[in-house]
């Protein structure tokens, strides 16, 4: 029954990612004025059926940030962007550099009872104000699950994998934060 349970919440987890990928993609299409004149950028955003965007696509292939981890993992931020709601997404690309398949650290997942009973996530993810002195956490779905990519607990050497975490969006005057993954080193990116 636990490991049914267990699968049964992953799917769920699994089934919300992919939600806030459609809604922060839809999220992305409205707004001012001056969203309306660029419609290419939400064409080029959906470019699997309507999944919403993935790191892989996009306007920009300028990467937000890039952070070199353990293992021969890389992280590049691609976007941190806010949508209407309230949020911030912040998308990314693991690629594992190295030779050998890498295995996650736990440390990912952050040290939050409430997260780590959930599995392997990137709920340890946080972002930092430094003007506004104010520390955002991954947010949790009702059941605690945190919005993040989960269940990605290896990268075989050569892959990337695509993630996001998604936090509660620092006041609109902010734009650009720091971003803190444990065990990489930290880097300022801007919002969207």
């Amino acid at each position: 029954m636990n490991a049914r349970a267990e699968e049964k919440a992953r799917r769920g987890v699994a089934a919300i990612g992919l939600a806030l990928c459609v809604v922060s993609g839809l999220a992305g299409c409205g707004g001012g004025a001056d969203d309306h004149k660029k419609p290419e950028s939400s064409a080029s955003a959906s470019g699997h059926g309507g999944s919403g965007p993935t790191p892989q696509e996009g306007p920009s292939t300028e990467p937000l940030a890039e952070l070199r981890g353990p293992d021969g993992l890389m992280l590049k931020v691609t976007s941190a962007a806010r949508d209407s709601g309230g949020f911030l997404t912040v998308n990314a690309q693991l690629k594992n550099d190295g030779s050998k398949d890498a295995v996650l650290s736990s440390q990912l997942t952050g040290n939050e009872t409430e997260i780590m009973k959930n599995g392997q996530s990137f709920g340890g993810a946080t972002l930092v104000d430094p003007k506004g002195k104010k520390r955002y956490y991954v947010l949790r779905d009702t059941d605690g699950r945190p919005l993040t990519t989960a269940g990605v607990q290896m990268v075989k050497a050569g892959d990337t994998v695509p993630i996001f975490m998604q936090f509660p969006a620092p006041p609109t005057e902010t734009s650009e934060v720091s971003f803190q993954l444990p065990t990489f080193p930290s880097a300022p990116i801007k919002i969207s």
